[in-house]
């Protein structure tokens, strides 16, 4: 086998192919050509003269699509030969020896045709056969008996390919959406392509069409790149190599190479569902009146079903259709679950007349109504914005579209975000008095990202200015401002401030204004986080903001403060330490001493509990820590064996200390630089410091017990975990300290990150 070598990068890998058997690398349709001509002479070479015998080469190289670090589907065909097993590993080794991935198989012409009647993957790989070495009579009687083969049963192995490409979808996600997508699996991808060219060569339809042939070769150029940037076979285009991918095709940067992804990958995706579409029809027969056409039923006005899709009535083209037709089309599509024709879209596109402004009432309903419509929005704005009917609604969509949102957390571009938090938020409908501004709201709270500053303070006037064009009187524009400017409030809040404290309250309450504003808040929160990605809410998240929302409710509702809670009983009676463990809380209790805080997040970091809240008080003497905790890694500790280290360690057992340093430290990992933030005014009685840093085990244990040494009471703690960053804020018990002070903590902080 070829030894690995090490790349500028000082990574290991494989040695690319020409260095090897003469293959060239390069990027584009020439170079692919070139490395299929190469690769073809290394075969023909290994392959001894011999009837009977033929070499057929499938996948990228049968179809001479070859990516700089590709690996080899190669099918070695026989007509019954002896000695064909020998042949074949005489064959397969100097292959695997190049370094080279290598799939293989060795069969007959009725063998392999077996295979493929029962395997439609098979099938379809046959269809990119092409002889490359040996007995070509053979090998082209293979490649036409296959063919004929898939034309033959090719509308019965469709559902069975249709099944399978769906599984694929649903495991990989859709390219067009995704920050850091699989240019091959993912729908839209090149093997979507391939499923194309089997429908067209089925003769079902005309699949590809010159826009998917273009989309087809862009997004193997980028496959290329991808190749050539990272060194190694890899299809799924991460955040880290967009920019290097990006310069090598001759873009401005990597969010310029993501928006062309997502076009093309929206291209073939919208070309297979058309074909699938097309196949349905062709298997299932549609009810059919008298004359033997397709019945047309009404489902909305102007709107008709046709055959399994959408169209207009004939008395809408007829007419001068009114601005809102393309809005109640999209709207009879998402309810209906149906797609809109491919005719009926291009129609709307050039003969539909811009809505004026203000929007007129039945526009705006339409809207309402398309935004509530949950899963189904997603698919209808998708096939119009497809159509640039969405850019007649909202000019601003132009700006969002396929937008890369470079936080880790988010799975999904912008514009993809946008419509499924609009769909996400239909699920709160009934929970709010504004059903309408909460789905609204949800479609516009990030419609400020890509502009400079603050994307909640900058996007408020975007939206403001939307809302008024849709015709919402001037209360509901403003409250749609609120909503995107605060639609981050309750989350910060709830996981970076003392929820106890009655000034946090109070400053939430101050901002939100009335219970209505805050129910809509609370919606769009949940909504926001389903549809960014599951990094973004969890159980405990969901906890906290809930538990803000009814104190916040309280105070709106009475005009009182809540009081903070008194400590469990059980802590400040009895002898000492006291060790309590309830499902997600631990508390303790012990001799009042500095560092405890400290030492019992260390402790649980030993067990592998993350901390997310932590309060520290004094009673009668007596030190108490409660903290909200979750496994780090999924699984909950033995709660016997952390009690009985953290009794172990509040009372100073010295070998509990060196093992919850040695871990700690261990856990360190190098980051960006962390920052520290101080907050003056947010507090009842102390000072904020917010740490901002990448996040790592022990973390907490070791500024807690940073600010113990640099003589810092810490009342209370929130962590908050975004990704791989996390922002804690440390209360400390004081007036606002001066500059010396606040840079000796600074110093102290930041020297134990």
């Amino acid at each position: 086998m070829t030894s690995l070598t090490r790349d500028a990068s000082g990574t290991d890998r494989v040695p690319l192919v020409n260095e090897v058997v003469g293959v060239p690398g390069g990027i584009g349709a020439a170079a692919r050509s070139a490395r299929a001509d190469a690769y073809d002479g290394w075969l023909r070479s290994l392959l001894p003269p011999r009837d009977g015998v033929a070499l057929l080469a499938v996948g990228g190289l049968g179809r001479r699509q070859c990516a700089p670090y590709g690996d080899l589907d190669l099918v070695l065909v026989h007509a019954g030969v002896p000695g064909v097993d020998e042949l074949a590993a005489a064959l397969w080794y100097p292959i695997w020896d190049a370094g080279l991935r290598l799939d293989h198989s060795v069969r007959t012409v009725p063998e392999a045709l077996s295979v493929a009647q029962d395997d439609v993957k098979v099938a379809l790989g046959l269809l990119d056969a092409r002889p490359v070495a040996g007995d070509a009579a053979l090998a082209e009687a293979l490649v036409r008996t296959a063919a004929d083969h898939w034309r033959r049963t090719a509308v019965r192995q469709l559902p069975a390919l249709r099944a399978a490409t769906a599984a694929r979808w649903q495991a990989h996600g859709e390219l067009a959406f995704l920050l850091e997508g699989d240019l091959k699996e993912a729908a839209g991808g090149l093997r979507d392509v391939g499923i194309l060219r089997a429908i067209a060569m089925a003769g079902v339809t005309d699949a590809l069409r010159p826009a998917v042939r273009a989309a087809h070769l862009r997004l193997l150029d980028t496959r290329d790149a991808l190749h050539q940037q990272v060194g190694r076979r890899v299809d799924r285009l991460v955040a880290q190599e967009r920019d290097g991918v990006a310069a090598l095709l001759g873009l401005d940067d990597g969010d310029a190479l993501l928006r062309r992804v997502a076009g093309d990958a929206r291209t073939v995706s919208h070309a297979l569902d058309d074909a699938f579409r097309t196949v349905d029809r062709l298997r299932s027969g549609r009810r059919r009146g008298a004359d033997g056409r397709p019945v047309r039923r009404p489902v909305a006005r102007d709107v008709v079903e046709h055959d399994g899709e959408l169209v207009l009535a004939r008395t809408a083209i007829g007419a001068r259709p009114d601005p809102s037709l393309s809005l109640r089309v999209a709207v009879a599509a998402a309810t209906t679950r149906l797609p809109i024709a491919r005719a009926t879209c291009e129609w709307l596109a050039a003969y539909c007349p811009p809505l004026p402004a203000p929007w007129p009432v039945e526009a705006r309903a339409a809207l309402v109504t398309l935004l509530g419509a949950g899963p189904g929005l997603v698919p209808a704005w998708e096939t119009c914005d497809r159509y640039g009917l969405v850019d007649g609604w909202l000019p601003e969509w132009t700006r969002l579209r396929s937008l890369p949102q470079h936080n880790p957390v988010h799975r999904f571009t912008l514009d993809r975000h946008l419509v499924q938090t609009a769909a996400e938020a239909s699920r709160y409908a009934r929970e709010v008095e504004r059903p309408d501004l909460l789905l609204l709201g949800a479609l516009l709270h990030d419609v400020g990202k890509g502009l400079a500053g603050d994307h909640s303070t900058v996007g408020a006037p975007v939206a403001e200015a939307v809302a008024a064009r849709v015709g919402l009187p001037a209360p509901e524009v403003a409250l749609i401002g609120t909503l995107v400017r605060l639609h981050l409030l309750l989350p910060d809040v709830a996981t970076r401030r003392d929820l106890a404290d009655p000034k946090t309250i109070a400053g939430v309450a101050g901002s939100v204004g009335d219970p209505a504003t805050l129910d809509l808040l609370h919606a769009l929160v949940r909504a926001d986080a389903a549809a960014t990605g599951p990094a973004a809410w969890s159980d405990w998240k969901g906890r906290l903001v809930a538990e803000l929302v009814g104190r916040v409710r309280t105070a709106l509702d009475t005009g009182a403060l809540p009081a903070p809670p008194a400590p469990d009983p059980a802590l400040v009676a009895g002898p000492l330490p006291v060790v309590h463990l309830r499902g997600d809380q631990v508390a303790v209790a012990a001799a009042d001493r500095r560092g405890l805080l400290a030492t019992v997040a260390g402790c649980l970091a030993l067990h592998r509990l993350e901390v997310v809240s932590a309060d520290a008080t004094t009673v009668d003497g007596r030190a108490l820590v409660q903290c909200r905790v979750q496994p780090r890694y999924g699984q909950p500790p033995d709660p016997i064996a952390l009690g009985s280290d953290l009794r172990r360690a509040v009372a100073g057992d010295v070998s509990v200390t060196q093992r919850l340093r040695g871990r700690a430290l261990a856990a360190r990992g190098s980051a960006a630089a962390p920052r520290v933030v101080w907050h003056r005014e947010a507090a009842t009685d102390a000072v904020l410091l917010e740490l901002r840093a990448a996040d790592a085990a022990g973390l907490l244990y070791r500024v807690a017990g940073a600010l113990d040494e640099a003589g810092a009471q810490v009342r209370a703690a929130r962590i908050s975990t975004l990704g791989g960053d996390v922002v804690d804020a440390f209360y400390l018990v004081g007036g606002w300290p001066d500059d010396a002070t606040r840079a000796r903590l600074e110093a102290a902080v930041l020297g134990a990150v």
